[in-house]
């Protein structure tokens, strides 16, 4: 028995640097940062956000003073036991760090949908992927619209609830992590990112007319690829009342990796 758990962490060992050798070789961390900086330069892409900016700063707000309201002080009292005298901060952390969460997720939910795929097209129609985006919704030619996001026209593919109540739960169930400090954070940003890496680019996937076994294949070959990109988006969106809008510019990192994608592929 001694010999197999030994055997067992050797291999998760060996695992866990096979990942993250493969995540620091991608390069894929960085497309969430590009995201940003292209977001800042391309206006267009601003207006999918901006349209519903009112709705997600209300929601924002009454999510995250509620949180504080119901459970700053009980979650105070039992960090103090692994945190000491640095607890209040450490709550006032988690608290923002779980306001962030549910409200990311109820936005997601019923505010968001339509906007996301649209910042997702639109930076596609951006980096010159008319073709890929035309699979999935018609298109205005360029004569009669004035930029990407006019240019989009009805969907004709369906999104799967990529952010559904299943990562929202998971997003609670690894929380605890936090309490941890320091290290724990991490372990955190690893799990989570392990999952919203491929979630990011469901709209790729169902662009490209890929089933539930081509995409499982597809992210276990780049699965390093996958958590690197998930672990920058999930930490920028981890940041308290900046959450929603680092979503979207998460969307046009995922998109612009999507883009570089198809040309590897052409």
């Amino acid at each position: 028995m001694r010999d197999k758990i030994k055997d067992a962490l050797i291999e998760e060992a060996a695992h866990d640097r096979a990942v993250a050798k493969a995540i620091v070789l991608s390069g894929t961390y960085l497309y969430p940062l590009k995201g940003l900086i292209y977001t800042a330069n391309h206006r267009p892409l601003w207006q999918p956000f901006l349209s519903r900016s009112g709705k997600i700063i209300s929601l924002g707000l009454g999510v995250t003073s509620t949180m504080f309201f119901f459970t700053y002080a009980p979650q105070a009292a039992f960090m103090t036991i692994t945190n000491g005298a640095m607890a209040p901060i450490s709550a006032a952390l988690l608290v923002l760090s779980e306001s962030s969460t549910i409200t990311t997720f109820l936005a997601r939910s019923f505010l968001l949908p339509d906007a996301i795929t649209d910042t997702f097209d639109a930076a596609l129609l951006e980096e010159g992927q008319d073709a890929l985006v035309a699979q999935g919704r018609s298109l205005a030619a360029h004569e009669s619209a004035t930029d990407a996001i006019a240019r989009l026209g009805k969907s004709a593919v369906e999104n799967d609830d990529a952010f559904s109540p299943h990562m929202f739960l998971r997003s609670f169930l690894f929380l605890p992590l936090n309490f941890v400090p320091v290290v724990g954070t991490f372990m955190y940003v690893y799990a989570q990112g392990k999952a919203y890496g491929p979630a990011v680019h469901e709209r790729y996937f169902r662009l490209k007319g890929w089933g539930k076994k081509e995409r499982e294949k597809w992210v276990t070959r780049l699965r390093g690829a996958y958590t690197g990109f998930g672990m920058a988006a999930f930490a920028l969106e981890m940041i308290p009342f900046a959450s929603i809008a680092f979503a979207f510019t998460n969307t046009v990192g995922a998109a612009l990796w999507s883009a570089d994608l198809e040309r590897i592929m052409q």
